[in-house]
């Protein structure tokens, strides 16, 4: 954290800022948070992505740098093999955008609601993360939550200014609004929330709170356990998965219409069940059936080509070893319920990897802003 938020011309060398976002999983009501849904959703400490703003020597100097990152904005390489793999696991696009978009977004948000920024020395951004690419595990919106935060303690916003409601609608806007990405509110909320969170993306109540659902937070006790997170090595572009359905969910298809209300009654039962005993047999194995319900309900609507066949080889092989399974984002990762235990966990594992996915045991984020609790809807 910058200790002197008001800069001005003071002589010295500044300290740095540097602020890391988790990952996220979506585990019930996914992919509903765009269609006015419920979803439950929690951060994943098992990957993060971290942003630097480190100020410029000279206070005379107000130029901002974008620092590449050397691995996922390179545009050197040995050679065309070299190339061609490099951007087949990275993706052709880098972090760069990112920054770019957040700082643009930050000004025009800052412009837009009278904040001030007073006059600082300038400043270079730069980023790293090891959240893998093209997963669905929000890593880009990862990026760009954290540069936000940079930017909010280098010009001195606090809470008043800039509070957590309309921080995941800010976030959204950048990547939605300047960058075309294909996404919902959900992911920001639980970035900025932190936790288990459960969401309720009501319309009047949007209307009426400056575009922020209804937001209330879960113990992360009452998620069922072991949790695991698979994902390939190969991923798809994430952002493409929603294809089409938007358009004709726009339109009123009334067979979308109704597969995305069943999506949205998946995060209703979620929150229902994980209110219920936990560790009840009975109510894991309904939280298991209810994940495979889940994605079978996005299959339903997406279909086979855009949900791509590494992202449905996955769920076939934890369906296969009787897991619960639904898909963390919008592809290229699983959150996987091993009901059964550390044995049939084991076994997947094996599984799973040796058709070169990855799997690994689901760290939950912590709380990173208050919210009220959950226990009241469920009753």
């Amino acid at each position: 954290m910058e200790p002197s938020p008001a800069d001005g011309a003071g002589e010295g060398k500044l300290a740095s800022i540097t602020h890391r976002t988790f990952a996220r999983v979506g585990l019930f009501g996914n992919p509903s948070d765009q269609y006015h849904g419920r979803t439950i959703a929690f951060s994943l400490a098992n990957f993060s992505a971290e942003v630097t703003l480190t100020p410029s020597s000279d206070p005379a100097d107000t130029a901002i740098h974008i620092v590449p990152h050397p691995l996922y904005d390179s545009t050197d390489y040995s050679s065309l093999d070299q190339l061609v793999t490099r951007t087949a696991t990275e993706g052709l696009y880098g972090g760069v955008r990112l920054l770019l978009a957040a700082c643009k977004r930050f000004g025009e948000h800052c412009k837009q609601h009278g904040i001030q920024l007073a006059p600082k020395r300038g400043f270079s951004l730069s980023y790293d993360t090891n959240v893998p690419r093209q997963t669905g595990l929000s890593g880009s919106s990862a990026i760009i939550y954290s540069a936000l935060k940079c930017l909010a303690d280098w010009y001195g916003l606090g809470d008043a200014q800039l509070p957590a409601a309309a921080r995941p609608g800010l976030v959204l806007s950048v990547e939605a609004g300047e960058l075309g990405i294909a996404a919902g509110l959900q992911d920001r909320v639980v970035q900025v929330y932190g936790g288990l969170v459960h969401m309720d993306f009501d319309p009047a109540h949007m209307a009426a709170h400056s575009g922020a659902g209804r937001y209330s937070r879960l113990d992360p006790e009452l998620l069922p356990k072991p949790l695991y997170i698979m994902y390939s090595e190969n991923p798809s572009e994430s952002g493409k998965v929603h294809s089409g359905v938007k358009a004709k969910w726009l339109a009123g298809d009334p067979e979308v219409r109704a597969l995305m209300m069943r999506v949205a009654a998946c995060g209703d039962e979620g929150l229902r069940l994980l209110l219920a005993s936990a560790g009840d047999g009975a109510r894991d194995r309904r939280l298991a059936e209810l994940m495979c319900a889940n994605f079978d309900l996005r299959h339903a609507l997406f279909g086979d080509a855009v949900l791509g066949a590494r992202n449905l080889r996955m769920v076939e092989l934890a369906k296969s070893m009787g897991a619960g399974v639904n898909f963390t984002g919008s592809g290229g990762a699983v959150v996987v319920f091993c009901k059964e235990g550390p044995a049939q966990a084991e076994a997947l594992r094996a599984a799973a990897e040796a058709e070169g996915f990855t799997m690994v045991a689901v760290q939950v984020g912590p709380e990173t802003a208050p919210l009220p609790s959950a226990a009241a809807l469920g009753s």
